[in-house]
């Protein structure tokens, strides 16, 4: 079976347990098991895809945990790679009354190095991307030389491979020391990219466009181009349409991880299929519907992995709204 390969961070996600306080005023956090390509990666393997994870730990207790529930999760981790110099990375999490995250703070101090940061170009398995259909990445391994050169290697490999390119934007300034160089370092990686997944606030920030049609004018090479914006519309530009679909309002509870659970829903569809279908409008809109689902079912659970739906779920769920309508 052709895989899909998700290359980044994996991390944990200290959680407050209080809602709608700072940072400083949290009495009690919760860890969870997290990275957005992590997270991505076992929503596919949680939805039947084969999946590998390309990555890079510390040699502590955390990254050996964070390996084991991988591993649990049907995720195959030859590529993740263990630093024993290094720390694995811990986000602090802080949320408010509509359980909407803000990132506070990372563990450790000024002087800390995380594993995320320390990805080798040398230690990629090739072997992975001989039979690969999708290569996932994201802009954070950017911010550091080192993952930096390892996310340029794998762009090489799929290129010679044939294999196609997603990259989830997930833009989070607090991982970079100078932000600003994103904007020297992302047309470099959109060169390589087949399908371009953003939020309307990155879109603004980094292309100051919001129209998926317009922005698939800007780079004509790209297959699709999804845009979420939290509780609104999802816009999206597949098969050289411009279409929208609506979100399913849900009693969320922790929003963490929403976006990846919707990127790995829609990759299940299309890797099960012909890329060709993606011209048929009434395919396209069936795909980002059941993302869509996928996206709202994570958020009723505490956390990005333990509340990631299954296929049947996804499935139960667009059933009864059709039946409700």
């Amino acid at each position: 079976m052709p895989r899909v390969i998700c290359l980044g961070e994996v991390l944990i996600d200290q959680i407050a347990e209080d809602i709608g306080v700072p940072y400083d005023q949290v009495s009690s956090w919760k860890p969870y098991f997290g990275g957005a390509l992590a997270n991505v990666a076992c929503g596919l393997a949680k939805l039947g895809t084969p999946v590998s994870l390309i990555s890079c730990i510390g040699q502590d207790a955390a990254g050996n945990d964070l390996l084991k529930q991988l591993g649990a999760a049907g995720v195959e981790t030859s590529g993740v790679q263990v630093h024993p110099q290094s720390t694995t990375r811990e986000v602090y999490v802080t949320r408010d009354a509509h359980g909407d995250r803000s990132f506070a703070r990372f563990n450790g101090d000024a002087n800390t190095v995380f594993a995320d940061t320390l990805m080798s170009a040398e230690h990629l398995p090739e072997h992975l991307f001989s039979d690969a259909k999708f290569l996932v990445l994201g802009t954070l391994g950017l911010a550091n030389p080192q993952t930096s050169r390892a996310i340029g290697r794998a762009l090489k490999l799929a290129e010679q491979n044939f294999v196609k390119v997603i990259v989830d934007v997930n833009w989070r300034a607090m991982f970079w020391k100078n932000p600003e160089q994103v904007a020297k370092l992302l047309p470099v990686l959109l060169k390589y990219t087949d399908f371009l997944k953003m939020t309307e606030d990155e879109a603004k920030l980094l292309f100051r466009l919001t129209s998926p049609a317009a922005i698939a004018q800007a780079y004509s090479h790209l297959e699709g181009i999804l845009i979420t914006n939290g509780d609104q519309d999802c816009r999206y530009y597949l098969g050289e349409k411009q279409g929208k679909h609506p979100v399913y309002p849900v009693h969320s509870i922790d929003t963490t991880g929403a976006g990846d659970a919707f990127l790995a829903a829609f990759i299940h569809k299309i890797y099960h299929r012909p890329l060709t279908h993606l011209l048929d409008p009434k395919f396209t809109d069936e795909v980002i519907g059941y993302a869509c689902a996928a996206g709202a079912l994570t958020t009723l659970g505490m956390g990005a992995i333990t509340a990631q739906p299954s296929d049947r779920q996804i499935r139960e769920f667009l059933t009864m709204r059709e039946a409700k309508h």
